[in-house]
């Protein structure tokens, strides 16, 4: 069935209609709001499970016409923006910790995931230097795995807009990028 007639079915109150859409997209979107959301697993977690609450309380606000991803990344995108405004207010009501820190003592062994970890935290600087557009769209793109057109449809911009935003990220995260790549250090 389609993801589309899946919430139909939903919305007409079938069970194994909502497991398959689960089973569907709560992989997927558990990394697209861990991407979103400074790699909070907890907090991102609990944005799986509310997207899925409102799908079981509203099926009717799933417009059939449209395409079920399209409205569905709509929605997350709309929570991890209105997510990033209760951050900016408690930002400057906080004791000056960054909450999306935890200070914890791990007994791991440091110098196996030095190399990846020192490439994860670059690529993150990069990607979070990156202006609110650009970054948006390349996590949307290259992590959640959304086509251009989806993309254009949940951002309502056009598709070579998508594309040009899309080709910058990607210009500068490879420039800033550059001393991980092998072929270049030769």
């Amino acid at each position: 069935m389609t993801d589309e007639s899946l919430m139909i079915s939903i919305s007409k109150g079938d069970k194994r209609a909502f497991d398959e859409i689960y089973n569907r997209y709560s992989g997927p979107l558990l990394g697209y709001f861990i991407s979103k959301l400074w790699r909070d697993r907890e907090k991102s977690e609990d944005f799986v499970h509310d997207i899925f609450a409102k799908i079981i309380r509203k099926p009717e606000s799933f417009d059939p016409t449209r395409k079920f991803k399209t409205w569905l990344y709509s929605v997350a995108n709309n929570m991890c923006k209105n997510e990033y405004k209760k951050q900016e207010v408690r930002k400057n009501t906080t004791s000056g910790l960054d909450s999306h820190f935890s200070l914890t003592d791990t007994n791991t062994n440091v110098m196996s995931e030095v190399q990846d970890s020192q490439f994860r935290e670059e690529f993150d600087v990069s990607l979070d230097a990156l202006d609110s557009k650009h970054k948006e769209v390349f996590s949307l793109r290259h992590i959640s795995g959304l086509s251009i057109k989806e993309i254009a449809e949940v951002m309502e911009i056009s598709d070579g807009t998508v594309k040009s935003r899309l080709f910058y990220a990607t210009k500068y995260l490879a420039s800033s990028l550059k001393d991980f790549n092998p072929v270049l250090n030769r």
